[in-house]
């Protein structure tokens, strides 16, 4: 009985959870439940527990030392002085095409082939007639030697009336004869000569090659093209390609006739590039065209790169500013300028407050150089091109301040 008792299981009677527990329960549930709803709130719209100061909101920029010294302004397009349409002087076929373009090329060398069998063959017969000739020079120099020996030996023995007078004459005549015929040879290999080189020339003129060292620009012909020179017609082409000599580049810039005066040879200029617009490049004026647009009133004022850059390309527009002096290698770099109105001091040292992306004012420290002018100053140190600074900061923005551009909602 015992042993039964042992495997009996004895249960025990759960207790009923009272009404303040359960009330105690849910009263948790809920207060999580907020914080989580405060939590979505706060991520979504954190302007709703963080008050935002409204400020003027200003840019750090760029400012080049040429401005302080520029007499005015003109536009105007990058053009090669050194350009050609390169183009064959025979008539043919395209058979071989060099270049692409982009490609460097240097003075001589073959851009272009036309079909020359033809041509080809007839410089080979030509130099062979070279060789002809020069082989009636020897056949008559030889002549000419047995002749005179036989005029030498005549001449002795009609002295000793040893042969007729007869026998002279025809001795002297052969010998005369062979000294014709040996100019008459020489004139052949001239003749020959020339006629080898007149066909040599017409091979070259199969040959279009780079009257210059430049660079590629255009192909106006493919393979398989007839090329006619002066051609007008779809089927023919005119010129293969186009090439320009990078180094001869200049900016042609039409200047109103109201400051012609102000323009003068060798007048240092900046050139502005819209296609690269963080470069200045040096520049003077290299020619003054002394012919006036009447359409425009303007004049066109060629102006040169001190200093070539590889990224400079034909036909790009270009601004140009005619300074008064030049500028020194410090002036040619730009400054960093800041409104000054973001500027504040405090005992001796000079601070702004820069907008983070978060829009989160930060005071720094800023290290300033000059007053540029009325409403800007260069710095030093502290900030950068881009940088959003509070203009006219209040006195108590706290230093993390979140801070709203005025007039955003």
């Amino acid at each position: 009985m015992e042993a039964l008792d042992k495997l009996k299981i004895h249960r025990t009677p759960q207790k009923k959870s009272s009404p303040a527990t359960k009330v105690r329960h849910k009263g948790w549930l809920l207060f999580i439940a907020l914080l989580a709803g405060i939590a979505v709130i706060y991520l979504a719209f954190p302007g709703v527990f963080n008050s935002r100061t409204e400020v003027a909101i200003g840019t750090v920029s760029l400012s080049y030392p040429a401005q302080e010294y520029t007499l005015f302004n003109a536009t105007g397009y990058v053009v090669p002085q050194t350009k050609a349409d390169i183009a064959s002087k025979a008539t043919g076929r395209l058979e071989v095409l060099e270049v692409e373009e982009g490609n460097h090329v240097k003075k001589g060398d073959i851009i272009a082939r036309l079909e020359n069998q033809d041509v080809l063959a007839s410089k080979e017969q030509a130099q062979a007639n070279v060789a002809v000739a020069r082989a009636g020079l020897l056949e008559a120099q030889a002549e000419l030697k047995d002749a005179t020996l036989a005029l030498k030996r005549a001449k002795a023995l009609v002295d000793k009336k040893f042969i007729n007078r007869e026998t002279y004459d025809t001795a002297v005549a052969r010998h005369d004869k062979a000294s014709a015929a040996v100019q008459s040879a020489k004139a052949n290999i001239l003749a020959a000569q020339a006629r080898y080189q007149e066909a040599k020339v017409a091979v070259e003129y199969t040959l279009i090659r780079a009257p210059f060292d430049g660079v590629i620009l255009e192909k106006y012909a493919d393979l398989g093209d007839v090329v006619a020179p002066f051609s007008s017609t779809i089927e023919s082409k005119g010129a293969v390609a186009s090439m320009a000599d990078m180094r001869t580049l200049q900016v042609e810039a039409d200047v109103s006739e109201s400051n012609l005066m102000q323009v003068k040879v060798n007048q240092p200029c900046e050139i502005q590039l819209d296609a690269l617009p963080g470069e200045r490049f040096r520049g003077r004026v290299h020619m003054i065209v002394p012919t006036v647009d009447r359409t425009k009133a303007t004049i066109l004022v060629k102006v040169s790169f001190v200093d070539l850059d590889d990224r400079i390309l034909p036909d790009m527009s270009a601004r140009v500013a005619f300074l008064s002096k030049p500028l020194s290698p410090r002036e040619q770099k730009p400054y960093i300028v800041v409104p000054s109105s973001a500027i504040i001091r405090e005992e001796g040292q000079a601070y702004a407050f820069r907008v983070n992306d978060n829009e989160i004012a930060h005071k720094i420290p800023v290290t300033l150089e000059k007053q540029l002018d009325k409403k800007r100053v260069i710095v030093a140190q502290g900030l950068q091109q881009g940088d959003k600074v509070v203009l006219n900061p209040s006195a108590d923005l706290p230093e993390g301040a979140q801070v709203a551009p005025k007039g955003d909602s």
